[in-house]
């Protein structure tokens, strides 16, 4: 039973793995040293993007997706920022989809700094013009203000420059599906997505996979203790009937 058994979970655990991974992308990063916020250039006011924070770590959205092109090879552009992290942290950024829309996902992360390329600047400004243009102006709540940060004693309302530790994510999705509705080819419907920011514990473990870790061990207890518990009532039961087949011999001598 257990010769059999063995190399059949061994063909049948790559395949839940494959599952998994078609559903999640994700990026890992180091928090960088704070740095004051707003820079001069670019200016962060409201550019209108989405925050993802340790004290709000999932943003829950659609993001557009094109197929393939020469000038865009990783899809449609869309832009996040991370706020509030803990500098010299290790955490990771994962995007979790539907399997019944087949998407490539690609997460890039940037720190704020001047030296970036044209190409970069140029994605998220249309990025942060589109969807500003989408936004009631009166109720841009998404809109990156000028505030301090909440470890500083300085103002909330204070316009200053404060010192944080962000980060600009970029997330480019790409369609990744072919459909005989040319409908579904020519125009890519929205992906409904989570935008999940997870520090990792002691830089080595992330911290929303705890959990899953305690019932992993748990239930490894269990089955040792069960298991032991199965040999010894077996070797048991197998010592009875040997004991027994022994008296039986003796008798009909």
């Amino acid at each position: 039973m257990h010769i059999k058994l063995i190399p059949t979970l061994g063909l049948i655990l790559p395949l839940f793995t494959a599952v998994v991974r078609a559903n999640v992308e994700k990026t890992v990063f180091l928090a960088p040293a704070p740095v004051s916020v707003p820079s001069e250039e670019p200016d962060l006011d409201d550019l209108g993007l989405e925050r993802l924070s340790p004290q709000m770590p999932v943003v829950r959205t659609r993001l557009n997706a094109s197929f393939p092109t020469n000038a865009a090879p990783g899809g449609t552009d869309s832009w996040f920022f991370l706020e509030n992290l803990n500098p010299g942290q290790r955490y990771e950024v994962r995007v979790c989809w539907l399997a019944t829309q087949p998407t490539s996902f690609t997460l890039t992360t940037y720190p704020l700094s001047n030296d970036w390329d044209q190409s970069v600047l140029t994605s998220m400004s249309n990025y942060a013009a589109a969807r500003l243009a989408t936004l009631d102006p009166t109720l841009q709540t998404n809109a990156i203000p000028r505030r301090a940060s909440p470890h500083s004693s300085r103002d909330p309302l204070d316009p200053a420059p404060t010192s944080d530790s962000v980060l600009f994510l970029h997330v480019r999705a790409a369609a990744d599906y072919f459909s005989t509705d040319q409908a579904l080819m020519e125009d890519v419907p929205p992906v409904a997505v989570d935008l999940i920011l997870d520090p990792f514990l002691f830089n080595v473990f992330p911290r929303s996979l705890v959990p899953t870790a305690g019932w992993i061990v748990l239930i490894t207890v269990l089955a040792v203790v069960i298991g032991r518990w199965v040999v010894i009532e077996v070797g048991r039961a197998v010592n009875d009937a040997r004991r027994q087949s022994v008296l039986e011999e003796t008798k009909k001598k």
